[in-house]
């Protein structure tokens, strides 16, 4: 494995990713690249993982700077590399469709959960070290506006009245778009330790997302034996696969109705979910993206 050191991550590290790695991998037949980008100048040699086509799908999302940078590389990558990884076949769809990819060069390895997140994982802890008081609905992503917390006033207000709190995991970054004022409780970034006894703890996972390549909340959510309510957007009832209640982010009171039904019967959620999740594990990722790439490169 070739990394670049640690004072070049972020933005210099896509420097060292277009000019130095090129000069690691002069003997290689082959390099993957996990992170949505890849240096040009391996053309199809790369195998490279492609989330989805987000911020050319949505540039309102992000900054300028990054959707132009992302314009300039993502397509010329999907359609150069030897092998296009993607994690859903509505992310293959999105990336055939808006970048060109050829399709028979774009592999669907969806991702897998990690085995802390089970039920049995420690509840107390986590609402110790977050002062959880009160049950809570949980919502996990990164702060930005397709993750459409904003949606959720509806529902928080009908969770108030069952003596539920609606709390948010998840931090901010420079090159995504805040949405500003949501009506949940930020917790910010929850440390790895805890993550998994704050699902565990969830009278709920809500995922309201409008844009998602995968949506991993929603698995290591079921994993840890909670009910899920998601946005029938994108990738979500694809991952979900009929595990969760699904509704439209665009009716306001869509969300509340449907958590309300999670709430007052979750016993088939979690049992449905339960049995999802554990046909997505890591080890199986790691199976379908070596078998890839040993076809498509022939190795």
């Amino acid at each position: 494995m070739v990394a670049p050191p640690p004072a070049l991550a972020h933005r210099a590290g896509h420097l060292w990713e277009q000019a130095i790695l090129p000069l690691h991998a002069r003997g290689a037949r082959a390099v993957l690249s996990p992170a949505n980008l890849a240096p040009l100048a391996l053309g199809a040699r790369n195998a490279v993982l492609i989330h989805d086509a987000v911020a050319l799908r949505h540039p309102e999302w992000y900054s300028r700077g990054y959707v132009a940078y992302q314009r300039a590389l993502l397509p010329r990558l999907a359609r150069k590399a030897g092998l296009v990884l993607t994690v859903s076949e509505f992310s293959k769809r999105e990336l055939v469709d808006a970048l060109g990819a050829p399709p028979e060069r774009v592999v669907v390895v969806p991702n897998g959960v990690d085995e802390r997140f089970h039920p049995g994982a420690d509840v107390e802890s986590a609402r110790m070290a977050l002062r959880l008081k009160y049950p809570y609905v949980l919502a996990v992503g990164t702060r930005i506006a397709r993750k459409n917390l904003g949606g959720l006033e509806a529902a928080a207000r009908a969770l108030v009245d069952r003596g539920v709190e609606l709390v948010a995991a998840g931090s901010a970054r420079a090159y995504m778009r805040d949405e500003g004022r949501t009506p949940v409780r930020a917790l910010g970034y929850v440390p790895e330790e805890h993550l998994p006894g704050l699902y565990a703890g969830a009278e709920a996972l809500i995922m309201p997302s409008l844009y998602e390549g995968f949506g991993l909340p929603v698995i290591e959510a079921m994993a840890s034996g909670t009910p899920v309510v998601a946005a029938d957007r994108a990738a979500l009832p694809e991952v979900a696969g009929g595990a969760a209640l699904l509704f439209d982010p665009d009716d306001p009171d869509a969300a509340g109705a449907a958590l309300e039904r999670a709430l007052d019967d979750p016993g088939d959620l979690r049992a449905r979910g339960l049995e999802r999740a554990a046909g997505f594990t890591w080890r199986a990722t790691a199976e379908r993206t070596d078998a890839a790439i040993a076809s498509l490169f022939d190795l």
